[in-house]
């Protein structure tokens, strides 16, 4: 089921990786001069501040952010040892855990969000009229199934 894919397809798809990856990296350098962690910090702490308990089993932050479960833990050591989120031990399961983000995690989220903010604003929102970020929410939507 080989399927012949033309050159402008190829050269599309080659932008859209190009873009999400030079948007975050704009993003990742707001966050950096602005003396504040990476984005994936932040989104392990929405995660968890999106909780009503604040916390949530570590199999389920994992689902949620999509990486790999090294990655997840490694990141997860890091957080702890800032004092942005706890791992409890889960009483029905000896080997799961619980993550819970701490004050000092909220804190820090809160911290993020209005340069994050400001990120999206400059490097997305600003060059995209209203009708374009409908057509482009649209293709996103059908792309992702």
């Amino acid at each position: 089921m080989s399927q012949k894919l033309s050159d402008e397809t190829i050269q599309t798809w080659a932008r859209l990786v190009r873009v999400e990856q030079e948007l975050l990296d704009k993003v990742e350098g707001d966050l950096k001069k602005a003396n504040l962690p990476p984005l994936v910090w932040y989104d392990v702490l929405l995660e968890l501040v999106r909780e009503k308990s604040g916390r949530l089993r570590y199999r389920d932050l994992n689902a949620k952010l999509l990486i790999a479960k090294h990655n997840l833990s490694r990141l997860l050591d890091r957080l702890e040892a800032e004092q942005l989120v706890t791992r409890e031990a889960v009483d029905d399961d000896a080997r799961g855990a619980n993550i819970a983000v701490t004050e000092v995690g909220r804190r820090m989220q809160k911290r993020i969000w209005p340069v994050y903010h400001r990120a999206i604003a400059h490097h997305f929102a600003s060059r995209l009229g209203h009708d374009e970020l409908e057509q482009l929410d649209a293709i996103l939507k059908k792309l992702r199934g």
